[in-house]
C-alpha cells in the first residue's frame, strides 16, 4: 500500500538495480554499527575498498549516512568513520487495538519522538477508528515538527489475523462490523507513503526481538493481553505466519471445553477467561465477595486492577492469580509444542512482574515436561504501553533497510546541489 515512487540512487536504473543488495547489505551494516569507516566495511562485507566508496557515494546525498570524524589511526592516516544517522526520518507506528488507538512517530533506531492514544471503539465503528488514525497521525507529526517528506512510512498493528497475501482483509469473526476490510489503503493515499500491516501480536515480537528482552534470542514467543489474546512467534529470527498467515490465535485456545461461549463461535477459549471483558467480568464478583475492596470503586480500568493487585488488594490479588493460572494452561501447550527459549508476556497486566508470573510458572511446573520447563524463560515485557506501535514503526524500518528504494527522498536528494 502507498502512493510514493521508489527511488533508485541514480540515474541508471538498471544499473542501480546490479548493485543494490550490495548496497542494502552496507546500509545494514552502517546501521548496525552506527559507526564504522569505509576499511572496515570492506572487511566486514568482503568487498573491495573502491566498491565500497562507490556505494558510500551513493549513499551520502540521501542524508541516511554522513561522515562523523576520523577514527583512531591503526597505522598510516587516520580512516574517517560513516555514521548512520537516526534522525534522517520517520516513522508512524500505529496500534488499532479492540478498544483503543494508538499512534507513535519514531526515528530510525525505534526511540519515541511523539505519542497519543485515546479509547475508541474499534470493534463497531471502522470509518471512525480510520479518521482516528488518521487524525493522531496528523497530531504526532505536528508535535514531531516534521512534514510527510521526512516520513519513511507507517506500520499498522491490528488486533486480527492478517494474511500478508491480502493484507487488506480481515476475519469477520473478530471484527464483524469491519465486514472482512481493513481500508487502511485510505490511510496510505491520505499521507502518500508505504502503508505496512500485520497482526499486533506479531509486532510486539518484533518490538521485543529489536529492542526488548528478546533481543539476541531468534526462538521466542510474545503473548499479548488485551480485549483479546494473541501470540506472536519468532522462529530463526523470523515471524511464523503459517500457510495463511493465522498463527498466533493462542486467544482462541480451548482450556475449557465446558466454558463460555467466544466470540468466535467456540467455547472456553482462553480470551473467555484472560481477554479484557472477561476480566472486567470477574472484577464485578469479586468485589460483591469482596465489598472493600478496591475492585468495588474500578470503574472497568485495568490499571486500577493492576494497582489494587500491587496494592495488596486480596481480590485483586486473586483476580491476577485466577487469570495466570487459566494463561499457565495455555503457555504450557505452547512450550510443550513449540519450546521457545522465551515467553514474553505484553500487553494489560505485564507490570504486574511477579505477582502475574509466578502463579503461572507453577501452573507451568504442573503441565510441561521438564526439558520445556528448564530451557524457556518466562517474563514480562519491559517496553510498555507502546510495543505494538513500536514494533509496527519497526516493521516499516526492516523493510526499508532490506530495500532502501522505500527511504522516500534518496533520488532527489541525491540530485540536490
Amino acid at each position: 500500500m502507498g502512493t510514493r515512487s521508489p527511488a533508485n540512487f541514480g540515474p541508471d536504473e538498471r544499473s542501480s538495480e546490479r548493485v543494490r543488495p550490495l548496497r542494502e547489505a552496507v546500509l545494514r551494516l552502517i546501521w548496525d554499527e552506527q559507526r564504522i569507516s569505509r576499511s572496515d566495511i570492506a572487511r566486514r562485507a568482503e568487498l573491495s575498498r573502491s566498491t565500497v566508496s562507490e556505494i558510500v557515494a551513493t549513499l551520502l546525498p540521501t542524508g541516511l549516512v554522513r561522515e562523523g570524524g576520523p577514527a583512531p589511526s591503526r597505522g598510516g592516516r587516520r580512516p574517517i568513520v560513516l555514521e548512520f544517522n537516526d534522525d534522517a526520518y520517520g516513522i508512524l507506528g500505529v496500534e488499532i487495538g479492540g478498544a483503543h488507538v494508538a499512534v507513535a512517530v519514531t526515528d530510525l533506531r525505534g526511540r519515541v519522538l511523539a505519542w497519543n492514544e485515546v479509547p475508541f471503539d474499534v470493534r463497531d465503528d471502522p470509518v471512525g477508528t480510520r479518521r482516528t488514525v488518521i487524525e493522531l497521525c496528523e497530531k504526532n507529526l505536528a508535535q514531531w515538527g516534521r512534514g510527510i517528506d521526512d516520513l519513511l512510512g507507517i506500520g499498522v498493528g491490528l488486533p486480527a489475523p492478517v494474511d500478508p497475501d491480502r493484507p487488506d482483509q480481515l476475519s469477520e469473526l473478530v471484527l464483524p462490523a469491519w465486514k472482512g476490510r481493513s481500508g487502511m489503503d485510505e490511510i496510505a493515499h491520505h499521507f502518500g507513503v508505504p502503508l505496512l500491516v500485520d497482526n499486533d501480536a506479531n509486532l510486539g515480537a518484533i518490538a521485543e526481538h529489536w529492542w526488548g528482552v528478546g533481543r539476541g534470542i531468534d526462538d521466542f514467543a510474545y503473548i499479548k493481553v488485551a480485549t483479546g489474546i494473541g501470540s506472536g512467534h519468532l522462529i530463526d529470527g523470523q515471524v511464523y505466519r503459517g500457510a495463511t498467515g493465522v498463527a498466533g490465535e493462542i486467544g482462541h485456545m480451548a482450556i475449557d471445553p465446558n466454558g463460555p461461549r467466544c466470540v468466535c463461535g467456540l467455547r472456553g477459549c482462553l480470551t473467555t477467561f484472560v481477554g479484557r471483558p472477561a476480566l472486567f467480568l470477574r472484577a464485578r464478583v469479586l468485589a460483591e465477595q469482596y465489598p472493600d475492596s478496591a475492585l468495588a470503586r474500578a470503574q472497568d480500568s485495568l490499571a486500577e486492577i493492576e494497582d489494587a493487585a500491587l496494592s495488596g488488594d486480596r481480590a485483586a490479588c486473586q483476580l491476577v492469580d485466577e487469570a495466570a493460572r487459566n494463561l499457565g494452561i495455555a503457555v504450557s501447550g505452547l512450550l510443550n509444542l513449540m519450546n521457545p527459549a522465551r515467553i514474553v508476556l505484553g500487553g494489560d497486566f505485564a507490570r504486574l512482574g511477579d505477582l502475574l508470573l509466578d502463579p503461572l510458572r507453577d501452573q507451568i511446573a504442573q503441565r510441561t515436561i521438564v526439558t520445556s520447563v528448564t530451557a524457556a524463560e518466562v517474563m514480562t515485557s519491559d517496553l510498555g504501553p507502546r510495543t505494538t506501535a513500536v514494533g509496527a514503526a519497526t516493521m516499516v524500518l526492516d523493510a526499508a533497510l532490506s530495500d532502501s528504494r522505500m527511504f522516500p527522498m534518496a533520488a532527489s536528494r541525491q540530485e540536490a546541489p
